[in-house]
């Protein structure tokens, strides 16, 4: 049983696109989209440096069009289930053809957007706890008056908020942490700080016309699978003010009996958490096009197993 996977804000790294727009048709195919949204994705995605493709509005479509990308690359049978992480979940709908890969990329277009004007508001970030119990450090997060923005499982917690309360933070770890390390993303996102673009992004979404997912959907909101597309665009919407529950995604792969996770490009994170949170249970990340034989023979082996 296969699950696909998209990372989240954070995973970008300078000139990461580059190997994938060798492939045929790949640079094409990113040319179209970037004249779709209004944005020169094969410039950023090759030649911007780290801190032009940190500012958000650049970053989120940037990461989904390299997920859709290096998916296409992949060919061969469907997953059996798709999930993203934050940003991630657009990469997904339009995977699990919930949305073509033009109407995802406008929409996340529009909300890098709204994150990016939200985040400008106030001097806000996120910072990664490592280690520690849950029931010991979300309580702690909240007397500094942070939110647990991500709960990502295998004893990972990224705390967001003011670059005040995060300083404070590394100040004062929660009993267990071993280490807080900030995150290269310019706001506090899944907070009440990213709320003004929640309405923005309503908006934009206003005329899509979503499909029902064709692969199990699994959602950040819940960890739940989702069986319409107007309810996976719902969930789109309004992650942007509420946390991420990746560990409840995780616990819906092994529900679902996940044998082999393969997380798009450009991939590192999420198997890198699955590794320590589903033992027994295959991972692969796409890195670049090197990685994609390796991941179409562990998707011949494992696809399909769900039906």
């Amino acid at each position: 049983m296969l699950v696909l996977v998209a990372p989240g804000q954070g995973a970008q790294t300078p000139g990461f696109l580059t190997p994938w727009l060798d492939l045929p048709d790949a640079a094409d195919r990113v040319g179209a989209w970037s004249e779709a949204i209004g944005l020169d994705l094969v410039h950023y995605g090759t030649k911007a440096d780290a801190e032009e493709i940190r500012d958000t509005a650049v970053a989120q479509p940037l990461l989904v069009a390299a997920g859709l990308l290096s998916a296409a690359a992949l060919g061969g049978p469907a997953p059996d289930a798709v999930a993203g992480h934050s940003v991630g979940e657009f990469t997904a709908a339009a995977l699990a053809g919930v949305l073509d890969d033009t109407a995802a990329l406008r929409l996340v277009r529009a909300r890098g957007l709204a994150m990016a004007e939200a985040a400008a508001v106030t001097r806000t970030g996120m910072s990664a706890l490592l280690g520690g119990d849950p029931e010991v450090t979300v309580p702690h997060l909240e007397k500094l008056g942070l939110t647990a923005a991500n709960v990502n499982g295998a004893g990972q917690i990224v705390a967001a908020g003011t670059m005040e309360q995060l300083a404070a933070l590394a100040e004062d770890k929660p009993e267990g942490v071993r280490r807080v390390v900030p995150l290269q993303v310019a706001g506090a996102f899944h907070t009440q700080h990213m709320a003004p673009a929640v309405a923005r992004l309503e908006e934009a979404a206003r005329d899509l016309a979503p499909a029902d997912p064709k692969v199990a959907y699994v959602s950040n909101k819940d960890g739940r699978t989702v069986a319409t597309g107007a309810d996976v665009v719902t969930r789109l919407v309004g992650q942007v003010a509420n946390p991420v529950r990746w560990d409840l995604c995780m616990e819906t792969f092994q529900r679902l009996g996940a044998t082999a996770l393969v997380e798009v490009c450009p991939g590192g994170t999420l198997t890198g958490i699955a590794k320590r949170a589903l033992p027994g249970v295959k991972t692969l990340a796409l890195k670049t096009p090197d990685d994609l034989d390796a991941a179409r023979a562990l998707i011949a082996e494992h696809a399909g197993a769900a039906s």
